[in-house]
């Protein structure tokens, strides 16, 4: 690899705000960041959640610190960007990847689990971006990369809540990227398909619904948290920084089936 193509994806120097990094996903792309030379606040939604991949990143060589909060409270999350700016000394890169699910049957869906999935998965994906990304356009550069999902292109089942907040996701990735590229700061958003995580347990321990998901995969298996970390570091890097409003989808060949 020539210098100037590893100056492409090199993150030195750069401070990164992984949101729900305490596992799965968000996990793996912080240290993805951190391997590409980036210093890393660990964000969770408890005190201490996060210590496995701060240490992580640590043992890479690089900064890390931790940080957390309840994104489901607005006066909390940005309580907790106000802190990470405080600790990394500002924020290059966001990562907003904390989210979470509720599965019940559209018709008996209870209020509160909507209102929960709407405050964590995208209340606190706006409040981010707009707390960390003014200071990304007074510097006149950022990276915004937002976790939407294949359900931010179809309906899926019993959980509506969810896709409405992928969705939304989506189209405020867009929004974002519209009105600030112009300043330097690129908004995008990668769409991760099956993957073997937390979120996606009780849809694994269906038989049925393992088979038909994994029957439609033509990689032929679900992902693995490693397999997004070249597209949050490409997202994240000066490689992508003609890319704007764009929604990544890794997804082993899922939407093309």
């Amino acid at each position: 690899m020539n210098a100037s193509l590893e100056s492409l994806f090199s993150l030195e120097g750069r401070r990164a705000l992984v949101t729900g990094a305490s596992r799965g996903l968000g996990r793996g792309m912080a240290e993805a960041l951190a391997s590409a030379g980036a210093d890393v606040v660990c964000a969770s939604s408890k005190p201490g959640g996060a210590a496995e991949t701060a240490e992580a990143v640590r043992a890479m060589g690089r900064t890390a610190w931790e940080v957390d909060a309840d994104l489901a409270d607005r006066d909390a999350v940005l309580a907790m960007a106000e802190r990470a700016e405080r600790l990394a000394g500002g924020i290059d890169v966001l990562v907003n990847n904390g989210g979470t699910i509720r599965r019940h049957p559209a018709v008996d869906h209870p209020l509160a689990d909507w209102d929960a999935v709407l405050r964590t998965n995208l209340d606190a994906v706006f409040l981010l971006s707009q707390r960390l990304g003014r200071g990304m356009i007074e510097r006149g550069a950022g990276k915004i990369v937002n976790v939407a999902s294949l359900l931010s292109f179809s309906g899926g089942i019993t959980v509506p809540g969810y896709t409405a907040s992928k969705h939304a996701v989506a189209g405020v990735t867009k929004a974002l990227a519209n009105e600030w590229a112009r300043f330097g700061v690129q908004v995008n958003a990668i769409a991760p398909g099956y993957f073997a995580t937390d979120n996606t347990e009780r849809l694994r321990a269906d038989e049925t619904r393992f088979a038909e998901i994994s029957a439609r995969i033509p990689a032929a298996r679900w992902g693995d948290p490693q397999d997004l970390a070249g597209a949050v570091i490409f997202l994240a890097s000066r490689a992508s920084d003609y890319v704007n409003g764009h929604v990544l989808v890794v997804d082993g060949g899922w939407m093309a089936r």
